[in-house]
């Protein structure tokens, strides 16, 4: 496009406005070219395309989001921050927030799952949560299903409960159950990666699977493998 021009540029002389509130429109996904939803102030526009902006736009900043993603086993921490995108948020998502663009970039994982494990991962742009999830980590419980094989040893689970070594460091006191008979629920704070596997090993299990469920008070609930979801303005770590 020779003649083509800054698309920050064309809305701020067409609105008009300041440059600095026509990117904050375009950054808060309020511009269409040509019935299309461009985010980017940079993006060149010819004379010939229509811009439009929405009759909701607003000059609000984008608040940072917190996302809550099921993990599939197999999947590292990389793909799965990669993987957030439009297509795959939950379709019974009921935060009434959005999806910009905006929403994929400086994403933090608050804890990362081993790449064999499924369940809730949590990345987040909001300091609030890093901090409750990251720095005060060792106050935070986590809740795993564990799938095991293998006989148990006598007195193992109340080795699981306390009793065990990790790294060679006693692991403190951590609450484990029978969820049925191939299934151990784990919910411990501080949880290193590789932990629980080991955990069975030293009493006889091997580990088949692992999910977690459940970080602090929010359950991964009935989010489908693969898909994402918006923390609500109203849940709280």
């Amino acid at each position: 496009m020779t003649d083509s021009i800054r698309l920050v540029k064309r809305v701020a002389d067409a609105i008009p406005c300041s440059r600095r509130e026509a990117e904050q429109y375009i950054e808060g996904g309020w511009i269409t070219i040509d019935g299309v939803v461009v985010e980017k102030p940079g993006h060149r526009v010819s004379p010939q395309q229509t811009i439009v902006l929405s009759p909701d736009a607003t000059l609000v900043a984008v608040d940072p989001v917190t996302i809550l993603f099921h993990k599939p086993a197999g999947m590292d921490m990389d793909a799965a921050l990669q993987s957030i995108a439009a297509d795959n948020l939950y379709a019974d998502d009921r935060s009434g927030i959005r999806f910009l663009k905006k929403h994929t970039t400086a994403l933090k994982a608050t804890d990362a799952l081993e790449t064999y494990a499924s369940g809730l991962v949590v990345f987040t742009q909001d300091w609030h949560v890093a901090r409750k999830l990251v720095d005060d980590a060792a106050t935070v419980e986590q809740e795993y299903i564990a799938e095991v094989s293998g006989d148990l040893i006598e007195g193992g689970l109340a080795l699981l409960n306390h009793g065990l070594n990790f790294n060679n460091r006693p692991l403190p006191p951590i609450k484990v159950s029978w969820q049925n008979e191939t299934r151990l629920r784990f919910a411990l704070k501080a949880g290193r990666r590789g932990q629980i596997a080991h955990m069975c090993e030293a009493v006889g299990l091997k580990l088949i699977n692992l999910k977690r469920i459940r970080i602090a008070r929010i359950p991964m609930a009935s989010l489908p493998s693969g898909e994402w979801r918006y923390l609500k303005g109203y849940e709280r770590f």
